[in-house]
């Protein structure tokens, strides 16, 4: 094509059977603009990976933004849930989708450094390139159009010339025939006709000399300057647009490049997914929140048909401490599954005592497990600092020179002073353990379930109102320590089997005042420690509300108190009737 363009140019003029150049009839314009449009169209290419390379870093951005949106946070619920494999599965997602931004964010680096900034730094060479080339053949185009108006003008004066020499000639021939013309005239004439064919010939001879040099000139220009040029040209357009070609095959393999390890973030996702196993998670569930209590014991049946078991008596009310005293006894622990202690510490959640009292037994086995391995570590780590002190002791007593060995036992002392407390710390928390393993019910009871404040939940479908029963006439509690009144029960005390250990136990102070009394709805055995057997129908005084765990502190005179399950009372009362 570019060759084809350069000889079109020439034409056969018939009229005087020579070669004509036609001046500005090549495709230099038409080339020109093609290839600033190949150019164009190269920055328009480079543009559009540009724009790629943005959308791919905000994408990865956003996905690295959403990925960290949902990590979990440095708290103890998301240690806590950390620990059931559906969890562990959604931070491993989130995990590999953080990876999975990477690529992205990879993908817009290769893009700009193996296609932007390679074909803008090409398109910079192409262009001073084109322009080198179309200079060239312009000035060859100017060269060739000069050469031929020097043509022009030797044609022209060679012209004038020869037609100057055959007026000269005719004259000389006019005079020679004129017999009354002096023969110097005819001389003079003959002279000036041979001068002037003289300069024709001269004319001749030059014009001929330069039109063999404009006819080199002009079939160097077509035929070998201007295709140089043209093929320099074509050859310049070729590697545009297999560079073009080369940046789209790249373009294509920036993604396929990344594939691999996209499809391995995807593949963690899916392992991750089926890691999750719901059989583990409840088993988690279970061993979280088992309370180790030992389930309560079956319902007595009571048969009212007997007169003696239809109404309260004081046979009922010792009867009823006599299987409390039957079942359970007073042992030296303290009252299970709630503390009582000189500080009234309080059961809400974050606020228990140093010894997990206010935990149900299993939990507080395992916290105080926990416990026991968080301090023996701490003495590791101790003792591992203890030895290297003693090897770098032992290196500065056989060379003094690297330091002084008394340097060393400050702070040998200090860390056994440590290791002492922290064995002293086991010691505590190991007795509090071995108390909670007695309590805890032996492996041939394992298989009875629930705690033993679940009796509420069989209790509850006698009555669907318990937990509406337990506001006051009013609608409301009332803790009010100012109109608290001290009652004293006027019922016999009957002599419960207490022992110096027993009062040691549950604290020598004062007895804690009555803000309400209750009625029972059913009998309760309370064969547990801690708690207090009732009879149905029975009154009592209310000295500790339920905080929500569904256990009631009530008194029935001044010695007997435990905890019975809430829905066995009836509501408290703001004015206290007197007990009968």
């Amino acid at each position: 094509m570019f060759l084809k363009s350069a000889q079109s140019t020439l034409r056969l003029d018939k009229k005087v059977d020579k070669m004509v150049p036609l001046p500005k009839r090549d495709q230099f314009d038409n080339l020109e603009k093609h290839t600033q449009w190949g150019i164009e169209f190269a920055e328009k290419y480079t543009k559009f990976v540009k724009e790629r390379s943005e959308i791919e870093v905000s994408y990865a951005k956003q996905i690295r933004n959403l990925s960290k949106k949902y990590q979990p946070k440095k708290n103890s619920r998301e240690e806590e849930e950390s620990k059931y494999t559906f969890c562990r599965a959604f931070q491993q997602t989130l995990s590999e989708l953080n990876d999975y931004a990477g690529q992205h964010e990879l993908i817009s680096e290769n893009l700009s450094t193996l296609i932007i900034n390679e074909l803008s730094r090409f398109l910079q060479e192409l262009k001073s390139e084109r322009k080198s080339h179309f200079h060239e053949g312009r000035k060859a185009q100017q060269q060739l159009e000069s050469s031929w108006k020097q043509l022009e003008s030797c044609k022209k004066r060679f012209e004038r010339d020869c037609k100057e020499a055959d007026r000269a000639q005719q004259y000389f021939d006019k005079m020679d025939a004129d017999i009354n013309v002096t023969k110097a005239d005819v001389e003079k004439a003959r002279q000036q006709a041979q001068m002037r064919q003289q300069m024709a010939s001269d004319s001749k001879s030059e014009y001929s000399s330069y039109l063999q040099k404009f006819n080199q000139e002009q079939n160097d220009h077509y035929y070998t300057h201007i295709p140089n040029i043209f093929q320099k040209l074509q050859d310049m357009e070729e590697r545009r647009i297999d560079k073009l070609g080369v940046c789209m095959k790249t373009f294509a393999d920036v993604d396929r490049q990344v594939l691999p390890i996209v499809e391995k973030c995807l593949d963690g996702m899916t392992k991750a997914a089926e890691s999750v196993e719901p059989k583990t998670d409840s088993n988690q569930v279970v061993e979280s929140y088992k309370s180790g209590f030992e389930p309560p014991g079956d319902v007595e049946f009571e048969d009212y048909g007997q007169a003696m078991k239809r109404t309260v008596s004081e046979n009922s009310l010792s009867n009823s401490k006599e299987v409390k005293e039957k079942s359970s006894g007073k042992s030296k622990g303290k009252l299970w599954p709630f503390i009582k202690n000189k500080n009234k510490l309080s059961l809400k959640l974050g606020s228990g005592p140093e010894d997990f009292s206010h935990l149900p037994p299993e939990q507080r086995r395992k916290k105080l497990q926990g416990k026991i391995d968080d301090i023996n570590k701490d003495i590791q780590k101790e003792m591992d600092t203890r030895d290297g002190l003693m090897k770098m002791k032992d290196v500065y007593v056989k060379n003094p020179q690297m330091g002084d060995p008394a340097s060393v036992d400050p702070r040998l002392a200090e860390i056994g002073q440590t290791i002492e407390k922290l064995q002293a710390e086991v010691q505590k928390f190991e007795g509090w353990l071995a108390e909670v393993e007695e309590r805890m019910p032996s492996k041939s009871d394992s298989h009875r379930r629930s705690v033993i404040y679940e009796t509420q939940n069989s209790t509850t479908t006698v009555s669907n109102n318990c937990a509406q029963d337990r506001e006051s006439p009013d609608g409301s509690y009332t803790e009010e320590q100012n109109s608290e009144t001290q009652v004293k029960a006027t019922t016999n005390p009957v002599p419960t089997s207490s022992t110096p250990d027993d009062d040691d136990e549950f604290d020598d102070e004062d007895t804690l005042p009555t803000i309400g009394t209750c009625k029972a709805l059913y009998p309760f055995e309370g064969k547990n420690e801690g708690t207090i057997a009732i009879a149905e129908g029975e009154l009592l005084y209310v000295i500790e509300q339920d905080k929500g765990d569904g256990w009631t502190r009530v008194r029935r005179n001044e010695e007997e108190e435990g905890y019975v399950p809430q829905p066995t009372l009836r509501s408290f009362w703001k004015q206290m009737p007197k007990i009968p």
